[in-house]
């Protein structure tokens, strides 16, 4: 049996406060009228935190492979309750299986967000990620894709420098093609429904499962 996550030290992104309600306006558009939201990759737990009381009565899930992030997210949790929003579980992308593919929860996943994890991860993740999607939504379930992308071969000089950064940082990180994200996504049954150009040259993808 995993041990419990207790709330450590709440941690903070920037982005996360400018970028949240652009994402929230999207989503409140989206998403089912009712059931669970699987956040992969909550990071700090800001997000979740935000979003969970907006967007009752749906319940919001959030997830995370790393231990301090987990505790940050309950530490948000802690310090801005809300009833729709579940525990943080413990949850690697990348697994074969994933802990929501058993758990008891109090409505079906009807979707799961992703937000600024492709391009910060190698691209295994990203395979994982949509596989995962794949096995777990219903037909009709929504794969939500938050970040910057390469569109035909071509960035805007800022997603040039950062993904060139990102290089320098982890080689197997970077900004990915949105074509390679699109066909691997389609291998899991994964179609585009929608994109939408965000602040700070970033897309929202909007996937639906066949």
């Amino acid at each position: 049996m995993s041990e419990p996550i207790l709330p450590g030290d709440r941690q903070h992104a920037p982005a996360a406060d400018r970028n949240r309600d652009p994402i929230l306006a999207v989503l409140q558009r989206i998403l089912p009228a009712a059931g669970t939201v699987l956040e992969v990759s909550s990071g700090t737990g800001q997000h979740a935190a935000y979003f969970a009381p907006r967007l009752a009565p749906r319940y919001w899930l959030p997830s995370d492979c790393s231990r301090a992030a987990l505790q940050s997210i309950a530490a948000w949790q802690q310090a801005q309750p809300s009833p729709g929003l579940l525990p943080p579980i413990a949850l690697d992308a990348q697994a074969d299986s994933w802990p929501v593919e058993t758990l008891a929860l109090p409505q079906p996943i009807v979707a799961i967000v992703n937000i600024n994890l492709l391009h910060i991860a190698p691209w295994s993740v990203g395979l994982g990620l949509l596989a995962g999607a794949g096995r777990i939504l219903p037909a009709g379930g929504l794969l939500y894709l938050y970040g910057p992308f390469q569109v035909g071969g071509m960035m805007v000089p800022s997603n040039a420098s950062f993904d060139q950064m990102l290089r320098q940082r982890n080689p197997t990180w970077g900004v990915r093609a949105l074509e390679e994200v699109l066909a691997a996504a389609q291998r899991q049954g994964l179609a585009l429904k929608e994109q939408v150009p965000m602040p700070a040259n970033n897309l929202s993808l909007i996937l639906s499962r066949c």
